[in-house]
C-alpha cells in the first residue's frame, strides 16, 4: 500500500508558565492510502495535538511529518497553508463556517481560493451541489449557517472538505456534537468517502464511531501504545456489534 501520512519522532512541546510540557514524545505514525484510521485515548493524551501537527495546523518541535512523499514539517507558513487548502479536507466538531455565506458557498470557498483549480465559480458551484446531492442537503444550498440542522452543518462541512479532492480528510471528533441520529448519518457519509478511496484520519472519543475504521491507535501521554487492526467495515448489525465488541475489550485491556 502507498503511504499518505508518516510521521518519524515527532514531539510537541509546549511551555506554560515557565514549565515544559511534553505533549507528543517521539511518535512514530504511518496512514496508508484508503485507510481510516482512529485516534483514541484519555483526556490530555495529546489527541488532537497529533493530528494538528500531522496535518500542519500546528509546528512540531522536533521529528518530521511526511506527506504524499514531501517532508511538511519544515515549510513556511504560507507553503503550508497551500499544501492544507489543495491536498487536505478538515472536518471539525465545531462546525466552522463563514456566516455572512450561504451553505453552498461556504462549501466552495475553498475552491474560489486555490490557485491549483483552473475551473470557473460556476464549476465549483455545480461541484458543491453534486456534493451536497450526494449527502442528502442539496435543497439547503442557499440557506444561512443558522438555518439548518447540526447533522446537516457537519454533512456540509464534510462537501466542503471534498471541494479540493484531498489526499486525506482529518476529523477532528466530528460526531462529538452531535446527537446519535445525527451521528450515525455523518458516519454513513464518512464511511462512503473512505469507501470510494479516501483516506481519513479521525480523533475521537466515541468507541461506536472508532469500530467503524480500518484501524485504531490509542494514544496515552503522548505516545502511541498500541493499535487494534479492525479490517475494513462492510456494514450490517452483527458486524457492528462485533466490531464494537472486540474494541471495547480491547480498549479496556488499555485501560480506557
Amino acid at each position: 500500500m502507498n503511504t499518505v501520512l508518516q510521521t518519524k519522532g515527532l514531539c510537541k512541546t509546549y511551555i506554560v508558565n515557565k514549565r515544559q510540557n511534553n505533549v507528543l514524545k517521539n511518535v512514530d505514525l504511518t496512514i496508508y492510502e484508503g485507510e481510516m484510521v482512529a485516534i483514541m485515548g484519555p483526556s490530555g493524551s495529546g489527541k488532537s495535538t497529533l493530528l494538528y501537527c500531522a496535518s500542519g495546523m500546528d509546528k512540531v518541535t522536533a521529528g518530521e511529518v511526511i506527506f504524499d512523499g514531501k517532508n511538511i514539517s519544515k515549510l513556511r507558513n504560507k507553503a503550508m497553508s497551500r499544501v492544507r487548502l489543495d491536498d487536505m479536507g478538515f472536518i471539525f466538531q465545531q462546525m466552522y463556517m463563514m456566516k455572512n455565506l450561504s451553505i453552498l458557498d461556504n462549501i466552495i470557498l475553498p475552491a474560489v481560493k486555490s490557485k491549483k483549480n483552473k475551473e470557473s465559480r460556476k464549476a465549483s458551484a455545480e461541484r458543491g451541489r453534486a456534493l451536497m446531492k450526494r449527502l442528502g442537503i442539496d435543497d439547503v444550498s442557499t440557506n444561512d449557517i443558522n438555518e439548518v440542522s447540526g447533522g446537516q452543518l457537519q454533512r456540509a462541512c464534510i462537501c466542503r472538505s471534498m471541494i479540493n479532492s484531498p489526499k486525506i480528510i482529518f476529523a477532528d471528533e466530528p460526531t462529538g456534537s452531535l446527537n446519535r441520529s445525527s451521528s450515525d448519518e455523518v458516519m454513513t457519509e464518512l464511511l462512503s468517502l473512505n469507501n470510494d478511496g479516501t483516506t481519513i484520519m479521525c480523533v475521537t472519543h466515541d468507541p461506536k464511531v472508532a469500530a467503524k475504521c480500518s484501524r485504531v491507535l490509542y494514544l496515552v501521554d503522548g505516545n502511541i501504545v498500541g493499535q487494534k487492526e479492525l479490517g475494513h467495515f462492510n456494514g450490517g448489525e452483527k458486524e457492528t456489534r462485533d466490531r464494537e465488541r472486540q474494541l471495547t475489550n480491547w480498549l479496556m485491556e488499555q485501560g480506557w
